[in-house]
């Protein structure tokens, strides 16, 4: 919206030509939605909090978490406020991948927040039966996979990028729906299993985040892309606002959500959060570089099927308990070192994503 309003002016006053350059958007998607999520997240804690909006807990688990009941939830609805006005604030709303992109974080936002909803204020504890949650996920994953292979204009904008090989090239053709539906899936459910501890998933997301915005600022030059031999996809550079609104809002949303948090996303923000890295990725053809990236992600999600496979089969559990940052807990690591530590591991695989833009 600004960014229209900033180009229909330039040529009466020249500094608002500034504008035009993705790098300034994108700072400014983060200071926006940062300030937004700090400004709004006071309230809407204060808002949960009367009406009684809290978490509940397990008591099979860490006995540490027991002190967490009541605690607010469904918080990530302020990441979504934050990223949604940013990126309509200041990017080019003619971009179809800016509202792809929107259409999945709310879409599975949505589907989150009925889940949420029917927890903590019908008070089912079943929520939203986890065949309906699946299903409307797949729509929604099918419906943006559709859009995305549908409107492809080039052959690389549907082919399975190998990092590393410059000259591996896979034309997926129809495979590219069922390849987009896995990952927007796939991420959205691996980032809500890793959403357990205060602050632990919402750091991944911001570090994931912003690099994923440096692989669409660079996808979406042509000059850049030749030179570090990457699909250039036409229209990608304008996710660099989305991506900055996410690190934006996470970093605020983290604010209020670090050790000991004052607020918990819910599955309303971890569904929808996951699910944009997964479309971003999709568009700028960096799957694999996400599933390197995202690995925090990733074990968490590889530690619930080792132990739901192993007890069902042998009746034995691998872990002490799953997701994986439980095991930890329950082997006596604090909660602040858990956190920490899995931060660290993130930050050591996201350099090595970023890495593979050059190591080519």
């Amino acid at each position: 919206m600004l960014f229209w309003l900033a180009e229909v002016f330039s040529e009466y006053f020249s500094f608002l030509s500034v504008f035009q350059y993705l790098t300034f958007r994108g700072i400014l998607g983060i200071i926006t939605a940062l300030l937004i999520a700090l400004w709004v997240g006071p309230h809407m804690i204060n808002k949960l909090t009367t009406r009684q909006i809290g978490q509940s807990v397990r008591d099979d688990g860490p006995q540490s978490h027991l002190s967490k009941a009541g605690t607010p939830t469904m918080g990530g609805a302020l990441i979504l406020v934050a990223i949604g006005i940013a990126t309509l604030l200041w990017a080019d709303l003619s971009n179809r991948y800016v509202w792809i992109t929107l259409f999945v974080c709310l879409a599975f936002g949505a589907i989150g927040w009925v889940d949420d909803y029917r927890k903590v204020v019908e008070k089912n504890s079943k929520g939203l039966p986890a065949r309906w949650k699946y299903f409307w996920q797949s729509v929604a994953a099918i419906v943006a996979a559709f859009a995305l292979y549908l409107t492809a204009e080039l052959p690389q904008e549907t082919a399975l990028i190998i990092p590393v090989f410059k000259d591996v090239i896979f034309d997926l053709g129809p495979g590219f729906i069922v390849l987009t539906y896995f990952v927007l899936v796939g991420t959205s459910n691996a980032v809500n299993l890793t959403d357990g501890l205060d602050g632990l998933a919402i750091m991944p997301t911001v570090l994931v985040a912003g690099a994923l915005g440096i692989f669409a600022y660079v996808s979406g030059n042509a000059v850049f892309a030749d030179y570090l031999h990457i699909p250039f996809v036409p229209g990608s550079g304008e996710l660099v606002i989305f991506c900055g609104a996410m690190v934006g809002a996470g970093l605020g949303f983290l604010w209020f959500n670090t050790y000991p948090a004052q607020v918990f996303m819910g599955d309303v923000g971890a569904l929808a959060l996951g699910a944009a890295l997964g479309v971003v990725a999709v568009i700028v053809r960096q799957e694999i570089v996400l599933f390197i990236m995202g690995g925090v992600f990733v074990m968490e999600t590889i530690s619930v099927i080792l132990q739901v496979a192993s007890y069902k089969l042998t009746g034995r559990r691998i872990f002490r308990m799953a997701p994986l940052h439980h095991h930890f807990e329950l082997k006596g690591w604090p909660e602040p070192r858990v956190i920490v530590r899995f931060w660290i591991i993130t930050v050591i695989l996201v350099l090595i994503g970023l890495a593979t833009l050059k190591v080519r």
